[in-house]
This record gives C-alpha cells, sequence and structure tokens, in this order.
C-alpha cells in the first residue's frame, strides 16, 4: 500500500457496547464448546484400542448432559457438558469415567467472578445488595447469587480460611519470606485493623501465602504467635533471609523462633523515612543518592555511596543520617544473596503490590466489618492474587542456598579444596 491506513477511533455507544458484549459471549460460549469437544475426543482417542467382549470399542461418546449455566464477568454462558460410556465396565469401580477439567460436574461461577464477590463485599456492598451490584455483569436477575447463596459462600471461605491456617507444614520449606504489617481502611469493630502476612518463596521459586493474621500493631507478642503457629505446625526451619520494614516487633519474635534468619531492610520503607526526616528541597537529591547505594554493583561500592550520604547530611540532618545509619548491615545484607534476587528481596514488594489494591478497594466502606471477616476476605483475594504472583529470576540458585553456597557481591563462591 502506498499510503498508511488510519481507522479513526471513537467511543462506542451504549447500545454498540451492549452489542460487543453479546458478541463476545456467544464467542466465548462457541469456545468453551470447542474447547470441551477437543478435550472429551482426546480421552477417548486415548482408549481405543480398549475393546470389549464382542470386540466394540470400550469407551465412546454417550450424548450431553442437561444445559446450564456458568456465570462469568462477561454474564451468563450456556454450556452442555459432553457425556462418554464405558460399555466395558463390570462395576462402578472398574468403570472409566470422564471428567472434564474446564467444565467441572457442579462448576456455577468461573474462578474470576468468585474473586469479584469479596472486592465487593470488601468495598461495602451488603450481602442483600450483591445481586443488585453484579446486574451489569451478569444480567438484570443475577441469577444464583441470592443473599442466602452469599451468606453461604461466606460461610465456607471461613471455613476455608478455618483449614488453611490449620495445614500442616511438615513438608514446606522457605528460603526467602517477605513480612509486612497491612492496615486496611476499612471500620473494624472498636480499631482500625492490622493485618500481619508473611509471603514466602519455595525452593522451586514459587510465591507463596504462608501466613495471615489478625494483629495488634505489628506487636512483638503478635508476630511471635505467628512464628510459633507456622513451627507447632511443622515449619521447624525458618527462611535463610526474611525482608520487612523496620517494625521492631516482628525482627524481636523472629530472633526467638527462628533465630538463624538473616534480617533484609525493605529499602523503599527505610527511603521514605529517611526522606521524611529532611526538608522537601532536601528529598529530590538525597532520593537519588540513597538510590546509588543500593544500585551499586559491590558492596564495597554500596559502603562507599553510604559514607558519602552520611558525610553529606549528617551535620545538617542528623535525624535523618542516625535514621539510615542504625541498620546499615540490615540494608547490605542482600550482596551476600545471588545477584539474581536483588530485585525480589531488596524490598517488601511482593506484599505492597498485593496489597496496594486491597487498601484502595477498602478505601470507601460502608459499614463495619467483623475482623473475621475481614481476615476471611482478605485471604480470598490473596489467594486470587497469588495465581499471578510471578517467580524468582535464577530459580536455580535457591537449591544452592539450601546447601550453604556462598555469594560475595550476589556471585558464588567456589569452595577451595583443603
Amino acid at each position: 500500500m502506498d499510503k498508511d491506513t488510519t481507522i479513526e477511533f471513537r467511543v462506542p455507544t451504549e447500545d454498540e457496547q451492549d452489542m460487543l458484549t453479546e458478541v463476545l459471549r456467544q464467542g466465548a460460549q462457541r469456545l468453551l464448546a470447542e474447547a470441551i469437544e477437543a478435550e472429551v475426543a482426546e480421552f477417548v482417542a486415548g482408549y481405543q484400542a480398549l475393546r470389549t467382549a464382542a470386540g466394540r470399542q470400550r469407551v465412546v461418546r454417550n450424548g450431553r448432559s442437561v444445559e446450564r449455566e456458568i456465570q462469568t464477568g462477561l454474564g451468563a454462558i450456556r454450556v452442555r457438558g459432553p457425556r462418554v460410556r464405558d460399555r466395558g465396565g463390570a462395576d462402578d469401580s472398574e468403570r472409566i469415567r470422564f471428567t472434564s477439567r474446564i467444565l467441572p460436574p457442579y462448576l456455577r461461577r468461573t474462578k474470576t467472578l468468585d474473586a469479584l464477590l469479596p472486592w465487593l463485599y470488601l468495598k461495602g456492598v451488603s450481602t442483600g445488595d450483591f445481586s443488585e451490584a453484579l446486574a451489569e455483569l451478569l444480567g438484570p436477575d443475577a441469577p444464583g447469587l441470592s443473599a442466602s447463596t452469599i451468606s453461604r459462600l461466606k460461610e465456607g471461605w471461613q471455613t476455608d480460611l478455618a483449614a488453611w491456617q490449620a495445614r500442616d507444614l511438615s513438608d514446606k520449606r522457605y528460603v526467602y519470606f517477605w513480612v509486612d504489617g497491612v492496615y486496611c481502611n476499612v471500620r473494624a469493630e472498636e480499631t482500625r485493623p492490622c493485618l500481619l502476612v508473611i509471603i514466602g518463596a519455595t525452593p522451586e521459586g514459587r510465591k507463596e501465602l504462608v501466613a495471615i493474621g489478625d494483629g495488634y500493631r505489628e506487636s512483638e507478642l503478635s508476630w511471635q504467635e505467628i512464628l510459633l503457629d507456622l513451627k507447632r505446625r511443622g515449619l521447624e526451619q525458618g527462611p535463610q533471609l526474611a525482608i520487612g520494614d523496620g517494625a521492631l516487633g516482628f525482627w524481636k519474635a523472629l530472633r526467638q523462633v527462628y533465630g538463624s534468619t538473616r534480617c533484609q531492610r525493605c529499602w523503599v520503607h527505610k527511603t521514605a523515612n529517611v526522606l521524611d526526616k529532611l526538608p522537601k528541597g532536601q528529598q529530590a537529591p538525597a532520593k537519588q543518592r540513597l538510590h546509588e547505594i543500593w544500585m551499586a554493583a559491590t558492596r564495597k561500592e554500596a559502603e562507599r555511596a553510604f559514607d558519602y550520604f552520611i558525610e553529606a547530611y549528617q551535620a545538617k540532618y542528623p535525624k535523618a543520617t542516625e535514621c539510615l545509619s542504625k541498620d546499615r548491615e540490615e540494608l547490605l545484607a542482600f550482596y551476600d544473596f545471588p545477584a539474581e534476587h536483588w530485585k525480589h528481596i531488596r524490598t517488601t514488594n511482593p506484599i505492597e503490590s498485593t496489597f496496594a489494591t486491597v487498601k484502595l478497594r477498602t478505601a470507601k466502606t460502608r459499614g463495619c466489618l467483623s475482623r473475621t471477616t475481614l481476615l476471611t476476605m482478605v485471604f480470598r483475594l490473596c489467594l486470587s492474587a497469588q495465581q499471578r504472583w510471578r517467580r524468582l529470576d535464577g530459580q536455580e540458585r535457591l537449591a544452592e542456598i539450601i546447601e550453604g553456597v556462598s555469594f560475595v557481591d550476589g556471585l558464588r563462591q567456589e569452595r577451595i579444596a583443603a
């Protein structure tokens, strides 16, 4: 083509948006049907060699189940699951059965929609208003999401939370802990609630929610209860490194429960604390100098940048330099761990990024939640977010850390034979 083709963009009208939603819904319905057809065809083909005593193919298609609706973010999608018949099984125990991984037998809502319900509840939507709140997504009737249904879901979530908090951890191992106390902007009984959160890194590089509990202002006793509970349930060995802010309660509790775990202070929190003790006119250049410390390629360079900051600001702003220097060793601990992990372990970002949205969603809550309800809803949101947490870079280094391999300036140090 001799000329570029330019397509003018305009905002679709409300009617056009409804038409687009319907097109997307129909497309999703077709894709779902095609995916299930491919799944059942693959299942039947896997048993094609099996024959009955009469020589007929043993596992065959057998029509479809009764049509049902699946509630999704695009609205209700109608589906009919395929049926498979085993013509050779002598009894139920020997019969080959087909269960769709895409469309489980009792699925009525997509996981995405289930994740939406806790958001709405924390936003302040009362149980009786859920049908109205979801009408834009699910159509005017919001079938299957009545007040009684929501109440049953909440009870199920609380049961899930209780089971999760009692789960056995004897087969678990975590290389890193990210910890923080998160204050949610909701009214819960008399005080503003503080949620104590631990996210762990497994030897395979996955991030997992390890603990979430109701604390009192990040106190030592509250953190100690959580850590001791982890140990009681089988997590005998603590992580190699814990990353958190300067809340003294956690660090005191950590020394008592997992004394060999090293400490890394979060650079985002520390930067904010230091800048808070400087005049606004000094904050921009000071932030750049702090950045030069934790972005240095080696500990030696970081130490030099650290000394320069202290020398530059100590005379006029001693509170700022004292805030920085008192945690010097803990701020530079990451240099003794793989360089591939530095961007993960210099801050508590895994917690901050997850709970930033929680705080935003709970900023204008209409009613007062009980602490149990708040904890349950946030637990559900964390499980939903966990599916999107990215793995750590340099996953192979995690096994080396567990084995006790030394790292200097992020690089593996080979052991010298005696």
